[in-house]
C-alpha cells in the first residue's frame, strides 16, 4: 500500500488521536498565535494557520491574517496535506493539477501559494497542519521548507506538552481523591475505636465525652465524604446539607430538618460550611432538645447558615467568640473566620438556641 492508502485506511484511528489531544474548539492560545505570527513574518506571507482536521471540518487553532475559525473539510487544502507525511507545496495553485478545481483557488478567495507541513503525533497520526498561504504565486526553497518543518515540530511539542499537563493534573486529582478516601476511612476507624472504648467504661461522664468525640469524628468523616462527592467548581449547598444531615441523624440519633434556598456556591466554601453544620448540630444534640433545624438562606451574594434547636435558651450575655469557650465554639469561630463571615447567637421566639453565620459566598477562603 502507498503512504496515502495507509493514511486513508487509518482515518478512524487518526480521528481518535484528534479526540485524545482534546484540542478542538479550545480557546485561543498565545503560544500558538506567536508561532503563526512568526511564520508569517519569516516567509513574508499574509496568512499562517495551525489547523486541526476533524471529521467534516478543518478547525483553526490559530489563524494569523484570516478572520474565520474553520472551514468545511472538502475544499480545504489541509485535508489533502495530512494524506502524506511530506510537506504539501503549491507554488502556483492556479496551474497545479492538484488544486485547479479547489474553490479556494478557483473562487473569490484567489489562493495561489500554499505550503503545509503535517502535525504528526509520536504514534504517527497527522492531526492537521502548520501552513502558510499567499494570494500571489511564489517559490519556496528547501531551507525554507526545513524552517517550516521545524516550526511545525514546535507546534506539535506544544500540543504534546499540553496533553501531558492535562494528564498530570488528572493523575494528581486521582491521587488526591485516593488520599481523601483513605483519610475518611481513617476517621471512621478512629470513631469506631472511640465508641468501643466508651462502652468499656463505667464512669458516665467519661462515656459521654468519648461518645461525643466518636460522633464528632464520624461526622467530620461524613463531611469529608460528601464534599468530595461534588467534583465541580460549583455545588448545590442545600443538596449537600441534606445529604450530610441525613448522615448526622443516624450518628447522633436526633431528627434534623433541613430547609432553605436552592442555589450553587463555590466548592471552596462547601467544606467549611459542612464542618460548621457538624459542630453546631453536634452542639445542639448535646445541649438542646427536640427538633434540630438547619436553614440556609441566599440573598444575591449574601449567604446565611442558621442552626437552631428547641432546648434551653443561651445565657443572656453569651458570646460565642469570648475566651474560654468550649472546643466546639472555638472551632465554629475559626470556621466562620475562614469564610470571612460573622457569627451571632440568640434565642428562638418559641424557645431554644439559635446560631447564625453570615458570609459572602464568592469571597476567597481565608487561612485559618
Amino acid at each position: 500500500m502507498t503512504d496515502v492508502s495507509i493514511i486513508r485506511a487509518n482515518e478512524s484511528r487518526r480521528l481518535a488521536a484528534v479526540r485524545r489531544y482534546g484540542i478542538l474548539d479550545t480557546p485561543p492560545d498565545g503560544a500558538f498565535d506567536r508561532i503563526t505570527a512568526l511564520a508569517a513574518r519569516r516567509f513574508g506571507v499574509p496568512i499562517s494557520i495551525i489547523s486541526i482536521v476533524d471529521e467534516d471540518r478543518i478547525w483553526f487553532k490559530s489563524h494569523h491574517g484570516l478572520g474565520v475559525e474553520q472551514i468545511g473539510r472538502d475544499p480545504g487544502l489541509c485535508a489533502s496535506a495530512i494524506l502524506s507525511n511530506d510537506p504539501h507545496i503549491l507554488t502556483d495553485a492556479s496551474i497545479d493539477p492538484r488544486s485547479l478545481a479547489n474553490p479556494l483557488v478557483a473562487g473569490d478567495f484567489g489562493l495561489r501559494f500554499y505550503a503545509g507541513v503535517p502535525l504528526t503525533t509520536d504514534d504517527g497520526h497527522n492531526l492537521g497542519t502548520l501552513c502558510i498561504i499567499d494570494k500571489e504565486a511564489r517559490p519556496i526553497d528547501e531551507s525554507q521548507i526545513e524552517d517550516l518543518k521545524d516550526l511545525a515540530a514546535i507546534v506539535m511539542d506544544q500540543i504534546e506538552m499540553q496533553l501531558s499537563a492535562r494528564r498530570a493534573v488528572s493523575q494528581a486529582e486521582l491521587m488526591a481523591r485516593e488520599i481523601d478516601h483513605r483519610v475518611m476511612n481513617s476517621l471512621q476507624f478512629v470513631s469506631a475505636l472511640l465508641s468501643m472504648q466508651s462502652r468499656s467504661l463505667e464512669d458516665a461522664d467519661a462515656v459521654g465525652h468519648l461518645q461525643l468525640a466518636a460522633n464528632r469524628v464520624a461526622a467530620v468523616a461524613q463531611v469529608h465524604r460528601h464534599f468530595y462527592a461534588d467534583a465541580d467548581d460549583q455545588a448545590s449547598c442545600i443538596t449537600f446539607l441534606r445529604r450530610l444531615c441525613a448522615e448526622l441523624e443516624s450518628i447522633l440519633g436526633r431528627e434534623i430538618l433541613v430547609t432553605g434556598d436552592e442555589g450553587n456556591i463555590p466548592t471552596t466554601s462547601v467544606q467549611p460550611i459542612g464542618l460548621l453544620v457538624n459542630e453546631l448540630v453536634t452542639n445542639a444534640a448535646k445541649h438542646g432538645r427536640g427538633l434540630i433545624e438547619v436553614h440556609y438562606e441566599i440573598d444575591a451574594n449574601k449567604h446565611a447558615l442558621i442552626v437552631s434547636d428547641e432546648g434551653r435558651d443561651l445565657p443572656k450575655d453569651f458570646d460565642p467568640a469570648a475566651p474560654g469557650q468550649s472546643l466546639g465554639m472555638r472551632v465554629v469561630t475559626s470556621l466562620t473566620q475562614q469564610l470571612g463571615g460573622k457569627l451571632t447567637s440568640g434565642h428562638r421566639p418559641d424557645g431554644g438556641s439559635c446560631f447564625k453565620v453570615e458570609f459572602e459566598a464568592q469571597q476567597q477562603l481565608r487561612s485559618a
